[in-house]
Order: structure tokens, then sequence, then C-alpha cells
């Protein structure tokens, strides 16, 4: 069976990727990534693809939790900023954008993230949310702790 999914000729559950995960003793984005990846938060692989054509799961990005991972789903209108204080030391956030275009702070540096962009980064330092189009931006954001 390992032949066959190395070798694309098999889709396979997530669940059976779980367990070969485990039994491997590495994580699951460890086990999907591809092995010349530069930036382990942007993982960007496909996990899974459907009998009808479009159907597909991919994973984005990941991070390690201690105690939780918080799910959000935003909306800010133009013009709208959030001002966010530093995060504990450990805490990382993921962002991804379905609808509009966020303009995600941190410090000093800017990064717009057009909708199906997504940004995962450390929130132990000041960061921000600003919508500087003209429609209303709307994002999911997984906070980790």
């Amino acid at each position: 069976m390992l032949v066959a999914i190395e070798a694309g000729e098999k889709n396979v559950s997530l669940t059976t990727l779980d367990l070969i995960a485990e039994a491997l003793s590495v994580a699951f984005s460890d086990l999907i990534q591809a092995p010349d990846s530069r930036d382990p938060d942007r993982i960007n692989e496909l996990a899974w693809a459907g009998v009808h054509p479009g159907s597909k799961a991919v994973l984005l990005a990941s991070s390690r939790a201690s105690r939780e991972v918080e799910l959000w789903e935003w909306r800010l209108e133009p013009g709208e900023v959030y001002p966010a204080e530093a995060d504990f030391d450990g805490w990382s956030e993921q962002i991804y954008v379905f609808e509009g275009r966020l303009t995600l702070v941190i410090e000093t540096q800017e990064y717009v993230l057009a909708a199906g962009d997504f940004y995962s980064f450390a929130s132990n330092r000041m960061h921000a949310y600003r919508n500087d189009g003209d429609v209303a931006t709307r994002f999911v954001r997984n906070v980790v702790i």
C-alpha cells in the first residue's frame, strides 16, 4: 500500500495518513510536506483528492500547540483596522483570506493577502489586521496556544 501511495496510484484516506505518521513517529504535516520545502510555515500540499474533479483537501500550514487552537472568523469593513497586542512566547497565528484583501502588519513589516492567500507567524510581536480595500475582507484566523 505504501508503494502505491508513494507512486500516486492510490488515493489514501486522511485517517490512514494519520496512522502512517503515528507509526513512523512523525507529525502528519512532516509526512506530507515536500522534502525540498524551504519554509516550514507554508506546507500548501494536496493531502486528499476526491472522486469528483475539484474535490480536494490541501494542508496549508501547521503549528505545534501546547494547549489549544482557537478558530476565528473575521470580517473587516473598508478602512477598518484591528491593532493586536503581542501574545505570549510560543503562541502563533494562521490567517487564511477567503474574501477581499487583508493587510497584515507584523511590527513594521506589511503583508498584503488576497483571497486564497494564507500566512503563519509567531504572534509574540505587535501585529494588526487592516482592510485598505473598497470591499469587506473576510478571513479565518487560528490562534495556536
